[in-house]
């Protein structure tokens, strides 16, 4: 039994500006060509399949094209992230071809994909597929019977999650009474696991992250959030991995090697491999004064995306034209000169690796002359929290 993993498409996502539509398309070509090569008995998307909510009729239009292509030759279950409208990903589940399983909400997420065992020995492998777990919303619905709400955390709600397939996993058996393998495809920030700039912020209670010890008795996570391929340490006898984004959607992901998972749940332990994904085009930092990244120095990357740091004391006349000239693919180019800072005038760059929230304090020390009182930072915090979740439920 082979599975292939991934995750975070983002279809419809832009890097400063640029659209990447003819870039997730090539990956997507590569997944197809991979599945069939491999002969794999499913794909398993961990979420973010969109890049907003309301993702453009062009990136719905490529989605529907590789489902179609993938149904032709595996089985392949979606999963909604952080990133997704689930109710807009969802829709028409129930009319999908049988090869093509959406699991977008709450309710079914303890109703496995069931992957007939090829003979005996391999039994069944069930797949949960856990849609992004907003704790605001699904402390409701996860909570048993008659009992509070859980707790509004992330842990809370993945664990309560967990609790619904392992008891679901528990009274299923396979072929001769052989025990299923079981995979969850969670769209979640475990701990221990590296972020980038790239991920959004789904922090509820200043709390973003799930213990490894929630996934339990799980015999493979493919987890999706995280934009860096990487292992998780987990429990005993549990695998569980990041797949990484396929494209690299911010400058700190430049040196990510990304990829696709292989999973093998043959035998007695589950092996997993990467698979190397295409790299359209290379990010890159340049840095240095103007005349060398003219010459020698920027010969390697004329074709690549940078961000280009301008050294020169002085800020060069017309250095934007000159950049672009030379690097037609530059996205950044700023002017920080060697050994001091900028001019102290300008105002301090925000970008998406800062902290909402830290953004936020610093403003209201800069307007008031003083740190944010411990109750001005709590309204900052439910106020970033009520706005972030009205963009999730879009």
């Amino acid at each position: 039994m082979r599975l292939i993993h991934t995750s975070d498409w983002h279809l419809g996502r832009t890097l400063h500006g640029v659209d990447l539509l003819d870039h997730q398309a090539t990956f997507l070509d590569h997944l197809v060509e991979l599945v069939r090569a491999e002969r794999v008995d499913a794909v398993v998307v961990a979420g973010d399949v969109y890049d907003r909510a309301i993702p453009p009729v062009e990136a719905v239009t490529l989605l529907s094209e590789v489902l179609a292509r993938l149904s032709e030759t595996t089985t392949v279950v979606v999963t909604s992230g952080n990133h997704d409208s689930a109710t807009r990903l969802g829709f028409g589940s129930s009319l999908m071809r049988e090869r093509v399983r959406l699991r977008t909400r709450v309710a079914g997420l303890a109703e496995p994909v069931v992957l007939p065992g090829s003979d005996r020995a391999d039994g069944d492998v069930l797949v949960y597929g856990v849609p992004y777990l907003d704790p605001d919303f699904a402390r409701v619905e996860l909570a048993d019977p008659d009992a509070p709400p859980l707790r509004r955390s992330h842990e809370a709600v993945v664990a309560a999650a967990v609790r619904r397939i392992r008891a679901d996993a528990a009274v299923r058996s396979g072929s001769g009474g052989v025990r299923p393998r079981t995979v969850v495809a969670a769209h979640a920030f475990v701990v221990g696991g590296a972020a980038s700039e790239s991920e959004r912020d789904i922090r509820v209670g200043g709390v973003d992250q799930v213990p490894a010890g929630v996934f339990e008795g799980i015999d493979y996570v493919a987890l999706g959030h995280l934009h860096g391929p990487q292992r998780v340490g987990g429990p005993d006898g549990t695998v569980l991995r990041y797949s990484g984004s396929p494209l690299a959607y911010s400058f700190s992901e430049q040196h990510h090697a990304k990829s696709t998972v292989l999973v093998d749940l043959s035998g007695a332990e589950v092996r997993t491999q990467t698979v190397a994904a295409p790299v359209p085009r290379r990010l890159a930092d340049l840095s240095g004064p103007l005349d060398a990244l003219l010459g020698a120095a920027g010969e390697a990357h004329t074709d690549d995306w940078l961000r280009v740091t301008v050294t020169d004391a002085h800020r060069p006349a017309d250095l934007f034209r000159r950049v672009r000239d030379r690097f037609p693919h530059a996205l950044v180019v700023q002017h920080r000169p060697a050994g001091g800072a900028e001019e102290p005038s300008r105002a301090a760059a925000v970008t998406a690796a800062q902290d909402p929230l830290d953004v936020a304090a610093d403003f209201v020390a800069h307007v008031t002359g003083a740190a944010a009182t411990p109750d001005e930072l709590a309204v900052l915090r439910r106020a970033y929290e009520s706005v972030a979740a009205a963009e999730r439920s879009a």
